[in-house]
Order: C-alpha cells, then structure tokens, then sequence
C-alpha cells in the first residue's frame, strides 16, 4: 500500500485486524519489550502502546512480526519491486532508460526520491530524554533505537541517490553520554556509513548524520535491505512503499525524511568514540561495552501526532527473522547468480545468523575418478566465505547438489544428517586460522577475532547414521564418570554430552584425552558428531537448540576435536567422530535471561479482561 505515514499504516492494519491497541501505560523499561517477545513467540498482532511511561509519544511495534502481514502492507507493489530487484534485470539500465523497460523502468522512475521543501513546517522539535526511553533487557546498558534508519551522504559525491540509508543501533543514554547531547552509534567499518565516515575522517571533516524513526513500513525495509549494485534505498523505499522518497534539507544541511515520525540530527567527528553496550543481541548473548562513534545531537525532530517505531532483538527466531523471510519473498537469491555453481546458501536464523551457513553446490570437477570428492565446492565455498555479511560466518556445511537433487538448505535436521553421512573426516574439514567473525561474537579470541570452517561433503555416503544412543557409551563405571553427564541423541548421528564445567584449554585437551582413551570407535558406530555441552538434555531437545548451542558457544580453531585426530601436512582431520566443545567459557559475553517480576506483570494481561487476552 502506498502509505503516507506510519500512521495511516497503523489505522490499516488495526481495521484488517491485524493491530491491537494496549490503553494501559507501560513502562520503557523491560515491561514493553516483554509484552513484543510474548506476543511473536504466539505470532500475534502488531502491538500499539497508547501510553508510554514518561514519554509523550505512543509506540508501535510487532509489525513485520508475521510474513503473512509483511505481505498485506506491500500488497499492492510487491510483484513490481520483485522485478526491480531480483537480477533477472538491471536496475541501473531501468533508471537510465525507463521507456524502454515498461513496467520495472516506470517502477523506477517513479520510485525516485522527491525533494520538497513544503514539509519543513511540519515538524515540531523534542530532545532525545522525551523519546521512550525503551530498555530490553536487564542488563542493556541504557534505552535503545532498535528500528531506526540512519542516514548518511559521501562527502565526495553529496547527494540522496549515493547516500547509504542503514539499520544500525542506537543508543539513546547511558554509560558516559551527556543526556539530550550525544548518544552512540554502533556500526562496523566496512558498512555503508563506515565507508562515508572513512571518508569523511581524512578529509578532518564531521560527518553529518540524520536518524530516522517511523514513517511508512517501506522506510525501515529498505533500511536493511541487500539491494544491486546502483539501486539506491531511497529509490527502494519509494518502489515498495508505491510513495516516493519525500526529503528536504533543514537550515544546517541536514538530510530530513519527510515521512519520518521521528528525525534526529548529529555529527560524528574523527576519532571521537565512547563507550556503547552491553546490548541483547540476535546471537542470544549482550554485545558487551566497546567504544564505538559518538554522534553528537544538534536536533531532534517530529512530526504532529508522531509515533514510535521500535522492535526487539534477542536469540532467534525474532521480528528480525520475519525481515529475513521478506526480504527472501522480494529478492529471491541472488548469490546462485554471483557465484557460479552455488545452488543455495542459508544464514542459519536459528544459530544467530553469522555463526551458521548451509549452502548447497555443484560438484563436477571429478568425474572420471573412482569416488567422488568435495573438489568444486570448496572454490564454492571459498567464494561464499568472501562474500559480503557471509564473510562473518564461522561454520560453513556445504554438500554437492548431485547427491540429493531435493536437498533443502532450511531443513536443519536433514541438511546435518546429510552432510555428516557423506564426510570423510580425515579430508574433509578445512580451516581459516586468525581471521574475522562477527563483532557480536565472543566465542573468539577477541573482539571480531576467531576462525572458521568448512565441513564439505560429496559422494556416496559413508556411514549410516545412529538412530539410537550409542550401547557402548556408559558414564558410571568409566573415566569419563568424573564430571561427566548424561548423553543425548540430538539427531540421528549428532550426540549431546553434558561434559564438566569449562575450565581452561589445557584442561579440555585432558578431557579430550580421556574421551579418546575410553570411547572406542566401534562404540561410537553410527556417531559422527559428539557436542559436548553444559546440558544435553537442552541441547538435544530440539534442532533449534543444537544449532544454537553448538554454533554460538564454540570457535573453531580452538574447539573443534575429534577421536583419533591427527595433523598431516598441517592439515587437520579425526578417524572417529567430531567433537565440538560447546561449553560456556569464561571469555563468552552472558545469555539474555529475562526478567522474572516483569515477566510475572506481563502474565497479568493475560488473564481475562486484559488486552492480551487470548493472545498470549
């Protein structure tokens, strides 16, 4: 639909019936963002606070919470903005002959973004302390912007179609920041803002800034978009939203989003950084403090009857998957297109994301030989680890198409079980040493510090996986009974074993010792992967959980083992199963624990007679 506001939007999917109001007040303070979570876990309505704890302005969050009502709110222009983006046509060829492409060529031309100076009248200014001070978990370190769209120029090539529109947090107080004057902006280098702030940096120049909050759904879509290569997120925002991109510039030079709710204005200077954090992350751990860019305040804008924009982030599946999904419906994949012999590649949501990916490529480099090898998809795999966001990625499982035509990448379960099956583990494991991964990550070895691997599979299968726990594996009565527990099967062939508390690396690789001295191979006969864990019976309880627990908690290089490993050639490999060491370490940043009281308050409107009756 081609909303003029945020406003409008949320009028049209309360008529539909897909809002609900919430009159009472609620407190910024882990109350509303506790009432978000309980209603997505349900896959409930969009939520709109009326009245916000200490602040003026109501609040809306919870709207991209379903696909189903992602896809009502574009309804009228998702098949268009699908062909503008997907790679079956060029966007760039679309914006400079329009005429010539009817249909994507006049979605593009009248998607451009719209300069008028009529709205500047329309904005009223607040400081940053009146906005809703939302806080999401107990130990965040102060309230955050966690749906805002940030806006920023190249200071070399000024303008709206090569400005970078991005999704990144905000934090609003807190730790250091002198209130209503500064807050933080956290973002990595390699973004689109860190490259105009470089930029910006060695000319000794402040780069402007402009957050945006609100305004039409298509507005924070764009915001996280992976668009082509020339394809602006204004000229995105406008193609989806059926609306173009209304801007003008205030009287310091500012960018102003004319639709936006809520605009903030700042600089950032060279080299002035503050600390940000801890905040609860999709990973389901805190991003713990950092220095980060200070954003210094010159305005904070908003429109008559301004609304609040907001959403949570913790451990998967959360709103953000939802975003994923839609943005999946929109583009489609558009790496098989990038890199030649990818079939599919998945960002596993259930592992936090970067941790995770499953890919699935063609393997035709070998034909003559007797047995097949991964060969091809380890070029595959080296492209995919290179690859934008992909490049954060610790875990890579890539399998070869030809095996099983009707392999699916988001079939954890049975993309694992395929893999293991066909490994050949002395070969078939690949290692990047002192590399990146995701700032957000701490099971490294410091921050944006760890490694990765590639687990390739290719050819016949080479042992059937377990269905049963293993006959032979006995904790009483062995040397593994000294702090070890229970064992799982999580799924056929991957066992979970709740092994000692984590101490240190040398007493892991004594564990590992005993491990190997104790279980036999042929005990262990249909295992190919042993997670060692703090609680099996959690981590085996659900696919979710494995991949979770053993993805997010472990680093590679330094927590990948297996029975009978050896090094040859200054490769790695193992003859009897892997083993993961997914235990909490001292250095891992602490899990999102909720709070129990707010979660006691959150029940009461529940009950009959409460808003969130028969919701939750």
């Amino acid at each position: 639909m081609g909303y003029k506001s945020l406003a409008e939007c949320v009028a049209d999917l309360e008529k539909h019936g897909h809002l609900i109001r919430i009159k009472e007040e609620v407190d910024p303070y882990l109350e509303m963002a506790a009432i978000h979570l309980r209603v997505y876990e349900q896959q409930g309505p969009a939520l709109f606070f009326e009245k916000v704890k200490d602040s003026p302005f109501p609040a809306v969050s919870n709207l991209f919470g379903t696909l189903e009502r992602s896809k009502f709110m574009f309804r009228d222009s998702l098949p268009k903005v699908e062909q503008l983006v997907t790679l079956r046509s060029d966007p760039v060829r679309a914006l400079k002959n329009p005429f010539k492409l009817p249909g994507i060529g006049l979605t593009a031309l009248t998607a451009l973004p719209l300069k008028q100076s009529i709205f500047k009248n329309t904005f009223s200014k607040t400081t940053i302390s009146a906005l809703p001070q939302i806080v999401n978990w107990p130990m965040d370190g102060g309230p955050f912007i966690t749906m805002p769209q940030v806006y920023t120029e190249d200071i070399d090539k000024p303008g709206v179609l090569n400005a970078n529109l991005g999704m990144y947090r905000i934090q609003l107080a807190g730790n250091d920041y002198i209130q209503d004057q500064e807050i933080g902006l956290h973002y990595q280098i390699h973004r689109g803002i860190g490259v105009h702030q470089s930029k910006a940096n060695a000319k000794g120049q402040p780069l402007k800034v402009s957050i945006f909050v609100g305004g039409p759904p298509s507005h924070p879509l764009a915001a996280v978009m992976p668009l082509p290569e020339g394809l602006s997120e204004m000229t995105f925002a406008g193609a989806l939203g059926n609306r173009r991109f209304r801007y003008f510039y205030d009287d310091e030079g500012f960018c102003i989003s004319a639709d936006a709710d809520f605009v903030i204005t700042g600089t950032v200077y060279p080299q002035e950084n503050k600390p940000e954090g801890p905040f609860g992350d999709h990973l389901g751990y805190y991003s713990l403090t950092h220095p980060f860019p200070l954003m210094k305040v010159h305005n904070v804008y908003h429109r008559k009857d301004a609304i609040w924009s907001f959403t949570v982030v913790g451990r998967p599946p959360q709103e953000d998957t939802s975003f994923g999904a839609l943005i999946h419906e929109i583009a489609g994949s558009a790496l098989p297109k990038e890199i030649h012999g990818l079939k599919e590649v998945n960002a596993v949501d259930a592992a936090g994301v970067h941790p995770l990916l499953f890919a699935i490529g063609s393997e035709r480099y070998t034909p003559y030989l007797k047995e097949r090898r991964p060969q091809e998809i380890l070029t595959i795999a080296n492209h995919i680890l290179g690859k934008n966001q992909l490049s954060l990625a610790k875990y890579l499982f890539i399998a070869a198409r030809e095996d099983n035509e009707q392999l699916d990448t988001h079939n954890l379960s049975a993309f694992l079980q395929h893999v293991l099956s066909r490994m050949d583990f002395s070969r078939d494991l690949h290692f990047h040493t002192q590399t990146t991964i995701d700032t957000l990550d701490y099971s490294g070895e410091g921050l944006n510090a760890g490694s990765k691997v590639v687990f390739a599979a290719a050819g016949d299968i080479k042992r059937e996986l377990s269905t049963v726990d293993p006959k032979g594996l006995y904790i009483e009565g062995t040397g593994l009974s000294d702090g070890f527990g229970e064992f799982k099967l999580a799924i056929p062939g991957v066992l979970a074993l709740q092994a000692p508390t984590y101490i240190d690396g040398v007493n892991t690789e004594k564990e590992i010792g005993r491990i190997n001295s104790i279980l036999k191979r042929d005990e262990l006969k249909g295992i190919a992967l042993i997670v060692l864990c703090d609680d099996a019976e959690f981590t085996a309880a659900n696919i979710n959980n494995l991949v979770w627990v053993t993805f997010t908690r472990s680093n590679p290089a330094t927590d990948i083992h297996g029975i009978d490993a050896f090094i040859q050639d200054k490769h790695w490999g193992c003859k009897g199963p892997v083993i993961i060491d997914a235990r909490k370490k001292p250095h891992h940043a602490p899990e999102l624990i909720k709070d129990a009281g707010v979660e006691d308050r959150v029940d009461q409107l529940g009950l009959p007679g409460g808003p969130l009756h028969g919701i939750i």
